[in-house]
Formats: structure tokens, C-alpha cells, sequence
């Protein structure tokens, strides 16, 4: 299994792994004509114009995972906190704190690693990139979600949010998961040599 940064290049196999993730684990959370009216092209779609909008200086991190025959099996998204809600830019941003806004895993190949390679991988590029926390949003009656999460050492901090997810009013309760980073460490300091002077 190989972790390595999204690229234009994988956007319909992200975007198909995502509606077919979405569609078997959230089948009994989400209603079922929201789940089967979702469409891989609308998804590609919007991927693309997100890819098209970056800038230099953006700093969302899209990242996906792939095996021996270069199929993508993963795909993650982290990136600035949204700390005015789940799905709201509104409020302002604490800057040294990121969000995991997505981590999907292609149906049938969850429980065998693909989730922690990426999940290692994001909180390790939040470090580089200065960030000492790391928080995300997860449905509340998600309880696979929600274990893994906490195996993988985020705490529920007790905020709570709701997710209108059709747009007609279905409103979805979300937790909030928070995790803190280990500082950036500076790099070693050369080490000292006798130059014979006093």
C-alpha cells in the first residue's frame, strides 16, 4: 500500500470511491433516496472545479492511498479547522488548528490498515505544516466512525452539530473529535567540532 498526494489524474476514482463509501456506511444513518440519489459524475465535478480553485498558498491536503496495481483504495482531506460548524467557513479560524474534513476507504477493504495509513499520514502532514491539533466531525450514530477515531487518540470534546444533509430539513447530529499533536521538532543541531582554537 502506497500513500501519496491526490492529483487531478485520480478524481473519478475518488469520487466513485466516495459515493460508494457514503452509500454502504451511512445506509442506516442517512436517508436512502438522499444515499441512491448521489452521482459519481456530480461528485468528479465538483472535485474538479475545488482542483481548479487552488492556490500557491492553499493548504489543504488531499491525499490517497493505492495498491501494487495503482488502483486508488482511500482518499482523505485535511485542511484548515471550520470552527464556525461542519459545514459552514463561517467564523474565524484558529490557526494552528486543522480539520480532518473526509477519510474514506474503498467498501470491502476496511479493517486492513488503509484507514490508519492515512489517518498517520494527514496528522503527520498537520504537523509539518505547524498545526498542533487536529479536530473533526463524525455522525453520532456512526459508531464504527467513532471507534476508530478514538483508537486513533481523538477525544469527543462535547461539542455537537447538525448536518441538513438533503436540504429539506433532514438534519443529522455530528460530534466533534479533537486530537493534539506532538510540537514540531527543530532539527538536530550539528554537532560540535574542535577547531584547535582557544
Amino acid at each position: 500500500m502506497r500513500v501519496r498526494e491526490m492529483t487531478e489524474a485520480d478524481i473519478d476514482a475518488v469520487a466513485e470511491l466516495r459515493v460508494r463509501a457514503w452509500q454502504s456506511a451511512y445506509a442506516d444513518l442517512l436517508p436512502r433516496t438522499f444515499l441512491d440519489a448521489m452521482s459519481v459524475a456530480e461528485d468528479a465535478a465538483r472535485r474538479r472545479e475545488m482542483f481548479a480553485a487552488r492556490s500557491p498558498d492553499d493548504v489543504v491536503v488531499n491525499l490517497v492511498t493505492e495498491d501494487g496495481d495503482g488502483t486508488v483504495t482511500g482518499w482523505a482531506a485535511l485542511g484548515p479547522d471550520r470552527p464556525g460548524g461542519a459545514h459552514t467557513n463561517a467564523g474565524p479560524r484558529t490557526a494552528d488548528v486543522a480539520e480532518l474534513y473526509a477519510i474514506y476507504v474503498r467498501p470491502g477493504l476496511l479493517g486492513t490498515g488503509i484507514g490508519r495509513a492515512l489517518t498517520t499520514a494527514c496528522l503527520e502532514r498537520a504537523a509539518q505544516l505547524g498545526f498542533t491539533r487536529v479536530v473533526l466531525w463524525t455522525i453520532e450514530g456512526n459508531a464504527r466512525a467513532r471507534r476508530f477515531y478514538e483508537l486513533a487518540g481523538f477525544t469527543t470534546d462535547g461539542t455537537q452539530d447538525t448536518f441538513d444533509v438533503d436540504g429539506n430539513g433532514t438534519l443529522i447530529p455530528l460530534v466533534h473529535y479533537a486530537r493534539p499533536l506532538a510540537p514540531r521538532q527543530p532539527p538536530p543541531a550539528p554537532p560540535l567540532t574542535d577547531s584547535g582554537s582557544v
